[in-house]
């Protein structure tokens, strides 16, 4: 029967029963703790790839003799920006992949996938090989989003799978922290970004960058060599992942999906305790009607959702809200916090060092918002999450005009600013990055006001938006910064967010006090 086209049509309850007796576990029992830490190191994974770029990319700008690549503000840019796009690329895929192959198997080939994407980083020898294994490492990172969650909802009992969900999300944010306290680590051990000369060292400022571009200053060494420590590390959990993944049980629902009952029966009863989580036989049964009625649900094509007028809403809104949540600026903080406080007259190796500061908060926030998600509506936390961030990037703009810019020299180095100016902007960013991690409500929203017939392609337009976006603004920031300053590039980003509140005010709709078919329901009405 487990290979039959439609295998719950013909299965009674009490053949199912006999079935679930006579089906042993497909292997050793594994707690939901241990497969949840080792499926959780993908999304580890997620987070300390986007976030040790920060403090190597201050080494990257050090010339080739120096051990560095002699980067330029452009291409700076683009090592944020592909690794977001090799993400759009890796979300979508990943998807397809995880469906076909199953949840465990797609987990094992980014284990993969990362790890050689951490290696070829490591070992690049110029910018253009960079730029290809931050593609790759990319697609790693954006089959991680979609496929991670995927695994811990389906692995988990009812009563725990918010929660391992929401842990996951917060791995990702600690994965960053990682990251920050990996990169100030080696950064105290090797020494801030600088060059040596005739066995001088000189730590690397924007006056020193100018005489070695002009053959002013001639370098025989440097500490360039750092980045890729940093980068060299995301190896380590990338092989613990995939030793790790292969010693769990693959996802039940996944087996039931794909009409093999027994296998299904066998993975669920190492996960399972009778006394906690109920019979492993109802479990079974309500994954075949759930299958059954998915199987009878039409799905629309993207031709059908634009051209229904409530859809198409729905659709528009989802998108916005997926380029909003990057518009925010938080990745200006989670990959260039040392280049915004070197901006603001750091040394380089402090600002590698006190980006940890923000990292701790961005994870304290983040566990923040798991109670504020829980205890008031999506509108109102996202209302609450534009408003502030708004506020903050308004005062970092006035910190960088008043008391930073107009102590600029020509080079762009800071000469005579109080010394207390970057810790303020520390302090601004934190609060900003609090702000967004504590309020982010976009993944719960699109997950919920899409009904069924259209979730699928309507959430994978919103995320390829979001990812795109997280492209624009990591490919974009270095380059605004350099050519605006400080003060107008989060002036710019402070309005954005002015709009994105705007938005959430008077167009996006509450979710949280229905269930999905009565949001169904109300948006057809409302909308048409």
């Amino acid at each position: 029967m487990s290979s039959s086209a439609e295998p719950a049509a013909h299965l009674s309850r009490g053949e199912l029963d006999r079935l679930v007796d006579a089906t042993p576990p497909s292997g050793k029992k594994r707690s939901l703790g241990l497969i949840a830490l080792v499926a959780t190191l993908g999304s580890l994974l997620f987070g300390y790839d986007t976030g040790v770029i920060s403090g190597a990319l201050p080494y990257m700008y050090l010339p080739t003799d120096a051990h560095g690549l002699a980067l330029t503000t452009a291409e700076e840019g683009w090592v944020g920006a592909l690794l977001a796009l090799g993400a759009a690329l890796g979300a979508s895929v990943g998807g397809k992949l995880s469906d076909m192959y199953g949840r465990r198997h797609n987990i094992s080939l980014l284990a993969l996938v990362f790890f050689v994407g951490a290696i070829g980083c490591t070992l690049s020898p110029n910018i253009w090989v960079l730029y290809i294994f931050r593609v790759i490492l990319g697609f790693a990172v954006g089959g991680a989003s979609v496929t991670v969650p995927v695994f811990l909802g389906e692995t988990a009992p009812k009563r725990i799978r918010g929660t391992l969900v929401a842990v996951d999300q917060m791995m990702i944010v600690f994965g960053q922290f990682v990251a920050f306290s990996m990169n100030a680590a080696l950064t105290r051990m090797h020494g801030g970004p600088h060059v040596e000369s005739g066995g001088e060292v000189i730590a690397w400022t924007n006056s020193v960058a100018n005489q070695v571009a002009s053959g002013a200053l001639m370098v025989d060494g440097g500490n360039g060599l750092t980045w890729r420590y940093m980068l060299v590390i995301a190896s380590l959990p990338a092989i613990a992942l995939w030793i790790g993944i292969r010693l769990m049980p693959e996802s039940s629902r996944w087996y039931i999906a794909n009409h093999r009952i027994p296998e299904a029966i066998g993975a669920l009863k190492r996960i399972r305790d009778e006394g906690k989580d109920g019979s492993v036989a109802e479990e079974i049964d309500e994954m075949l009607e759930n299958q059954r009625q998915e199987a009878s649900q039409e799905k629309w094509r993207l031709s059908q959702i634009w051209g229904t007028r409530w859809t198409r809403r729905l659709l528009i809104i989802g998108i916005i809200l997926g380029i909003a949540d990057q518009l925010t600026g938080i990745n200006t903080a989670m990959y260039y916090t040392p280049k915004i406080l070197s901006a603001a007259g750091l040394p380089l190796d402090d600002a590698i060092t006190l980006n940890v500061i923000s990292g701790g908060v961005s994870f304290i926030g983040s566990a923040t918002g798991l109670w504020l998600v829980h205890r008031f509506a999506r509108r109102h936390v996202g209302i609450y999450q534009e408003t502030s961030i708004a506020i903050s990037l308004g005062l970092l703009a006035a910190v960088f005009y008043f008391l930073i810019e107009p102590f600029q020299d020509a080079d762009g180095d800071i000469v005579g600013a109080a010394s207390w100016a970057p810790y303020v902007v520390l302090l601004i960013v934190s609060v900003f990055v609090f702000a967004k991690q504590s309020g982010t409500v976009t993944w719960v929203l699109v997950a919920e006001i899409f009904p069924s017939k259209i979730r699928g392609t309507s959430m994978g337009l919103a995320v390829g938006a979001l990812w795109v976006a997280n492209a624009f603004v990591a490919w974009v920031f270095p380059i605004i910064m350099k050519s605006l300053g400080g003060s107008l590039t989060y002036l710019i980003f402070a309005l954005i967010n002015v709009g994105s509140l705007i938005f959430y005010i008077k167009f996006v709709p509450e979710t949280k006090y229905h269930s999905l078919e009565e949001l169904e329901r109300r948006f057809e009405k409302e909308y048409s």
